[in-house]
């Protein structure tokens, strides 16, 4: 496993390396070619990327292959919709999945409404949870 450079939390750079690694991941699961699906992230306070791009990441597996977007289009629509606050994202992303800290955050951000998921996240499968805590290692 080769080592990421850390990058800032929520910069291009950023979105991009947490893009990378979901790829990788993804790719080396060996997923089944009839594999399709497509998971949107979107921070709900953020600013733009870059004209027409709000803070985000589109993350698309198509044919058991995996790409991804830097950036969300606003009103985009995926099977799995993540929709998360700037803070909410960096506190989640400084905290390693086995921190009970972890859990506990992830449940307040939901209770708050700072943290909103549509959509099943079990369809992107068991590889997307070993992606986690190496985006917390490359985070800063």
């Amino acid at each position: 496993m080769q080592t990421v450079e850390k990058q800032p939390h929520g910069t291009e750079a950023w979105f991009r390396m947490v893009g990378t690694l979901m790829c990788e991941a993804a790719n080396r699961a060996g997923l089944s070619p009839l594999v399709n699906v497509s998971l949107m992230e979107r921070y709900t306070d953020a600013g733009e990327l870059s004209p027409g791009l709000e803070q985000g990441l589109r993350f698309d597996i198509i044919g058991g292959v995996a790409t991804f977007r830097v950036g969300a289009h606003t009103g985009e629509a995926a099977d799995i919709l993540v929709e998360v606050t700037s803070s909410a994202s960096k506190t989640l992303n400084s905290l390693h999945s086995d921190n009970p800290e972890f859990e506990l955050a992830f449940a307040k951000f939901e209770r708050t409404g700072e943290i909103r998921i549509t959509g099943d996240m079990a369809k992107l499968g068991g590889w997307f949870l070993t992606v986690h805590d190496r985006i917390v290692d490359a985070t800063h």
